[in-house]
């Protein structure tokens, strides 16, 4: 059976290489088509649907685009309303993702190309350059820790530095470190080389090149995930960016997190310094039709009021101010949460938009307005937080025309009936899980990946059934 297709230098014009393609693809290429699923997307929403897929005995292919799974929960510090560590929640089940028989990881993977029918798809993936050779690398770390090189942590939202070879997190799944080319002093000036040389089984590869395969599937699940609204350069009346003690609620997380750059402790990031009088303001691009996006991003009540709460627990004469619009707090335990952290904590809330921000010497300037006593307000805070919009995540508008699925206007893919069929893509065989569709929290995206993963069993026993009607 030959189902994996390595393309010739030929066929691209250039030579290829596989060597970084991440664990054997022998157990998924033999079982028939119509027991194999591909999950594009490693977030909570993809690892649940493809662990469900394998434990119910199909082979699943789990492709992500960044170096590990996890996805943006692996950011997260701790989860709302009953505070677990995300990272405790999340680690066994990306470790799982890597251990299942009946899972193949391929990371720093990116669809390229669709073809065939519901029941036997063939799907062109691309392999980046990750510059290290994973057959041969163990995850020692000795590349790391020697690298001369240090950068912007993409994985800490800019809070933390990072070498430029590198795992994406510390719980990284598949633990095996690639190269930023873009800060690697030898792809950039020829000179350094310091990995290859500490590297203690050779698996430095600086001349390795993209590759591409091609897989044979009988099913898709699409579970991409968000990414957040670019306030820094869409929303200049928020410093753009500029004004260092404003940051979005992601990296607050990295901030709160004791595998964060201030390793827990609640710190600002011009100084160092604790910040005492703190600014959270909600629905920064969502809400606003005429300027920004028209929705609600449906968690930011609930993370700024945790976010709220964890300052208090390590800044007790802290004090807290929200900006909202309204608050909608939904969920099972959601409004209860809430309450308690208003009563608890001393949080302020303040109804109304935030107009404008600006640094005036180490504080930054916060004008609004009360729109309950029709106030104009203006605090000068230690440190802002902005509850950024969820929009869809990079290349999803790609990945929809590759797949010939619809998306809305704002770059969510569009479910066949939101009521009835929330998981079905209207294409059969292709089905869609988690905020790929919409903004949503962890319960809601975890159980959409469930409820996608049941639905490709269905389509794919039917699509057995059939081929035994047709061959009696």
């Amino acid at each position: 059976m030959a189902e994996i297709i390595e393309l010739s230098g030929e066929q691209k014009g250039e030579q290829l290489s596989c060597a970084c393609v991440f664990g054997g693809m022998s157990d998924f290429e033999s079982v028939p088509v119509d027991r194999r699923v591909m999950v594009i997307g490693g977030g909570i929403t993809g690892i649940t649907s493809a662990i469900d897929l394998g434990n119910a005995g199909y082979q699943v292919l789990l492709v992500e685009r960044l170096p590990s799974v996890g996805g943006r929960m692996l950011q997260l510090s701790e989860t709302f309303p009953t505070l677990d560590c995300a990272q405790c929640t999340l680690t066994p089940r990306t470790v799982e993702s890597g251990q299942h028989p009946k899972v193949t990881l391929k990371t720093s993977c990116e669809v390229e190309a669709l073809t065939g029918e519901p029941g036997n798809f063939t799907i062109r993936v691309r392999q980046k350059k990750t510059y290290v050779d994973w057959n041969k690398c163990t995850g020692c770390g000795t590349c790391i820790q020697k690298c001369p090189s240090n950068g912007i942590a993409m994985f800490e939202r800019d809070a933390g530095k990072m070498t430029a070879i590198y795992t994406l997190s510390p719980q990284a799944v598949p633990n095996k470190p690639v190269i930023d080319a873009e800060r690697c002093r030898y792809l950039t000036r020829g000179k350094c080389g310091v990995c290859a040389k500490v590297c203690p089984v050779g698996a430095i590869d600086y001349e390795q090149q993209e590759s591409f395969f091609e897989v044979q599937v009988g099913a898709i699940i699409v579970a991409t995930g968000f990414d957040i609204y670019d306030w820094k350069k869409k929303m200049p009346e928020f410093g753009g960016g500029e004004i260092p003690d404003v940051i979005d609620g992601l990296t607050f997380e990295r901030y709160l997190s004791a595998s964060g750059p201030s390793a827990g402790a609640m710190v600002r990031p011009s100084d160092g310094k604790t910040p005492k009088e703190i600014v959270f303001i909600q629905c920064v691009g969502s809400r606003n039709p005429e300027f920004h996006k028209s929705y609600c991003s449906r968690v930011c009540c609930m993370y700024t009021a945790k976010h709220a709460r964890l300052y208090k627990h390590k800044v007790h004469d802290g004090q807290v101010y929200i900006f909202y619009i309204d608050i909608r707090s939904t969920g099972k335990g959601y409004e209860q949460f809430i309450q308690q952290s208003v009563a608890e904590e001393e949080l302020i809330y303040i109804r109304g938009r935030a107009a404008r921000l600006y640094r005036e010497g180490d504080k930054v300037i916060v004008q609004g307005a009360d729109t309950l006593s029709g106030r104009k307000i203006e605090i000068a805070a230690d440190l802002v937080v902005l509850a950024a919009a969820m929009v869809p995540n990079e290349g999803a508008q790609e990945l929809a025309e590759i797949l010939g699925l619809q998306s809305n206007k704002d770059g969510f893919f569009i479910e066949e009936n939101y009521k009835l069929s929330p998981v079905e893509s209207g294409r059969p065989g292709i089905y869609l899980a988690g905020c790929c569709l919409g903004a949503k929290d962890i319960a809601d995206s975890a159980a959409q990946g469930s409820a996608a993963s049941s639905k490709a069993q269905v389509f794919l026993s039917s699509v057995r059934r059939n081929k035994q009607q047709e061959a009696v």
